[in-house]
């Protein structure tokens, strides 16, 4: 079997390396393709990846870069195509809901090439998120969807999506983590800033809903309130950096540490260790479940509710002085043991690769 991989961004490898991994070791005697799209192209939030995770260095680097959504997708899908014709694979897996995974899965389908969806069915029913869009797209025309949890088939079978295209496997990002927990536990990355666990808020903000307008202005202000009373460590995204800047410049406060991107291990090894998280991402809501962290989502809605019913997740709605009172939330708050959602438990790569070695044989 001839399978070919796509991804493009910094959550995308997170999600796939256990996948490859489990596909090489159940069929190692088929043509495994790796293609980066390069959709983040930032050395410390793509490249290094590939060393952490221990997945190979990609077949194909296609170099796309930044760029309007237009721009970025239509990259993509011109680049990728002659690849595929080149590989001619039996089936595309790619995971997400990024630009990447728009162009790969409409030009997978327009070359008649099966299409494998990892992360399906996540819905936030908030058409003006990109997100949103390209997750839609990919569900429809994909022949198999892979799901980690039990809203996603409500959606999809809401969408009409036949049930025996749908497979509830878990998270491989859950996947990642769990392979990863005894390095990061061990990497002292809070010590390494001074910093004693469970006594610092981390933070990571990149949406364009948030970092794009006047919401950024007030937000680092908040975090700068914030850090008076908690110490604060924002690892800042290059997309954040440059609105930033934009806007005049970061900011200055004796609790508040702004750092580069931080490698995957490092950056988990700061999540575990925090007394809290406030972002924006949808990843870091699960990774936060998992660990049984306090998470605040700085977001008016989120395509993860299963975050929520944990009762690890706090939406704040897209409000930064919502900031304000975290402080209030955590205090008298009692210590939780992660009690993950069903099937977040390591193994759903091995179970994937099962499915896809049933069906695609």
């Amino acid at each position: 079997m001839r399978l070919l991989y796509v991804v493009g961004t910094r959550p995308n490898f997170v999600k796939t390396a256990p996948v490859i991994s489990a596909l090489r070791e159940r069929h190692p005697e088929g043509h495994h393709v790796l293609v980066h799209t390069g959709q983040h192209y930032d050395e410390a939030m793509s490249a290094i990846f590939f060393d952490e995770l221990g997945v190979a260095a990609p077949d194909h680097m296609l170099e796309v870069g930044s760029g309007s959504h237009a721009v970025q997708t239509a990259r993509t899908m011109e680049r990728l195509e002659p690849v595929l014709l080149s590989e001619r694979p039996d089936l595309l897996v790619v995971p997400g809901d990024v630009n990447s995974t728009l162009a790969a899965a409409l030009v997978a389908v327009k070359l008649g090439i099966p299409v494998a969806h990892v992360e399906s069915g996540l819905r936030s029913f908030d058409m003006t998120m990109p997100e949103e869009v390209n997750r839609i797209v990919a569900d429809r025309f994909a022949s198999q969807l892979f799901t980690h949890s039990a809203e996603a088939a409500e959606n999809l079978a809401a969408e009409g999506i036949p049930a025996d295209r749908q497979h509830f496997v878990g998270n491989t990002m859950i996947d990642t983590l769990v392979a990863l927990e005894e390095r990061f536990r061990g990497a002292g990355a809070a010590a390494k800033l001074g910093l004693s666990a469970g006594e610092y808020v981390l933070v990571t903000l990149h949406r364009p809903a948030l970092v794009d307008g006047p919401l950024l202005g007030e937000t680092v202000a908040q975090l700068v309130a914030l850090s008076a009373q908690l110490p604060v460590v924002f690892p800042v995204h290059p997309r954040t950096r440059k609105m930033m800047e934009a806007a005049g410049g970061g900011a200055e406060a004796p609790g508040l540490i702004l750092s580069e991107p931080l490698g995957y291990l490092d950056f988990l090894s700061l999540l575990a260790d925090s007394g809290a998280v406030l972002t924006d991402s949808g990843g870091i809501q699960e990774e936060t479940t998992y660990l049984g962290i306090p998470c605040f989502t700085l977001r008016a809605n989120t395509e993860r509710p299963v975050t929520i019913s944990a009762g690890t997740n706090t939406l704040l709605g897209l409000d930064p002085a919502a900031i304000s009172g975290i402080p209030a939330s955590l205090d008298g708050r009692p210590p939780r043991v992660a009690d993950p959602p069903p099937l977040w438990d390591g193994h759903a790569a091995e179970r994937i690769a099962d499915v896809i070695l049933r069906v695609e044989a």
